[in-house]
């Protein structure tokens, strides 16, 4: 696949996550947040698993991929769910916003810190014109900000992911991603309904309740956003590096908005549309699109020349 096919790919995927917020805030109004979400994860990790069987692209285990497995799926999908789901009972949407939008930034810290990647001066500008970007949707739409307990819970659920986002490139070598990501979700959604029994006694009774429109969105959330999604992602991770792949997560509010809006009435402000073009800018600069199409541009002469 092209990067720019996998840009592209990234693309659909973020709008896919975007909408899937909405998606989120009906099934946790409905559901226990942990039981629900152990369910809807366990149910993506199985989609995976059988998707990858059917095309006979599912590979055998090694010892080395279990540890790989308990290690990514306990960062990518009990601490950063597990956490995200406490966190945001602790605080408000807009802090839980601003923080998750520090993402692609802590990815791209812990990337130069533990595989040595390299940053260019390009990417550094796209990364904090992203996190501008978010700063001004999710401040613009909200009434004010202060410091909430479950914040710093909220700040250890995005370093896990990113942590995950590590892991899963440097073990890409000796496990393709998507089998990856399939294991990680079956093994983190087991753990994650344990800890549903604990904290939310509950939750399994909750889970039998609900209508044919709330299961339809439930398994369109988990087999689109999770099952789908997560294994395009994960596979990113693996072609273009975890600095790229990440920098598209700032999309996330902005679909995310514009789910509200379509779907839950909500108005987009004048600075939300200011937000949106630094996160596109963002983008285009924090994955290299840009100074890509400037190396084109500077090569077509020479080429002309030659001929």
């Amino acid at each position: 696949m092209t990067r720019w096919k996998t840009y592209l790919i990234l693309l659909v995927v973020m709008a896919t996550w975007g909408l899937n917020v909405v998606a989120t805030k009906q099934l946790v109004a409905e559901f226990s947040p942990i039981t629900m979400t152990a369910f809807r994860i366990l149910t993506a990790g199985l989609f995976v698993l059988l998707f990858l069987r059917s095309i006979g692209q599912l590979p055998k285990l090694t010892k080395s991929h279990l540890k790989l497995i308990v290690t990514a799926g306990t960062f990518n999908v009990v601490a950063h769910h597990g956490l995200l789901a406490l966190g945001l009972t602790q605080t408000t949407a807009t802090n839980a916003g601003l923080i998750l939008g520090l993402g692609p930034l802590l990815t791209s810290l812990l990337s130069i810190k533990l595989i040595g990647n390299h940053l260019s001066t390009f990417q550094w500008i796209g990364l904090l014109l992203g996190f501008s970007g978010v700063t001004l949707v999710v401040l613009s739409g909200s009434s004010g900000i202060g410091i909430s307990i479950g914040d710093p819970i909220v700040f250890l659920s995005i370093l896990s992911q990113a942590i995950s986002f590590i892991l899963i490139r440097k073990g890409a070598s000796t496990l393709d991603a998507r089998a990856l990501t399939g294991w990680m979700m079956v093994y983190g959604s087991l753990i994650l309904f344990v800890l549903g029994l604990i904290f939310e006694p509950h939750g399994l009774a909750q889970m039998w309740h609900g209508d044919g429109q709330i299961w339809t969105i439930f398994f369109a959330s988990a087999i689109i956003a999770s099952g789908i999604g997560h294994m395009i992602y994960n596979r990113s991770i693996q072609s273009i590096g975890p600095v790229e792949t990440s920098i598209f997560l700032n999309f996330n509010p902005l679909f995310s908005l514009i789910g509200a809006t379509i779907f839950l009435d909500e108005h987009i402000t004048s600075f939300q549309l200011i937000g949106f073009g630094l996160i596109v800018l963002g983008v285009l600069l924090g994955a290299r699109v840009l100074e890509m199409i400037l190396s084109h541009r500077k090569k077509r002469p020479n080429k002309m020349i030659a001929h």
